[in-house]
């Protein structure tokens, strides 16, 4: 039986990831019902 070995070299680099987002729940008689959860980025 023939054995194969492969070899990789993976070079990554991710970004800043941006500052995240602001959102609000929503509710029938409440227009800004107060923050929805999560914490951005």
């Amino acid at each position: 039986m023939v054995t194969f070995v492969d070899r990789v070299t993976l070079h990554l680099r991710a970004g800043k990831g941006g500052n995240g987002c602001v959102s609000v729940r929503r509710e029938k008689f409440k227009p800004l019902a107060g923050p929805d959860g999560g914490n951005g980025g």
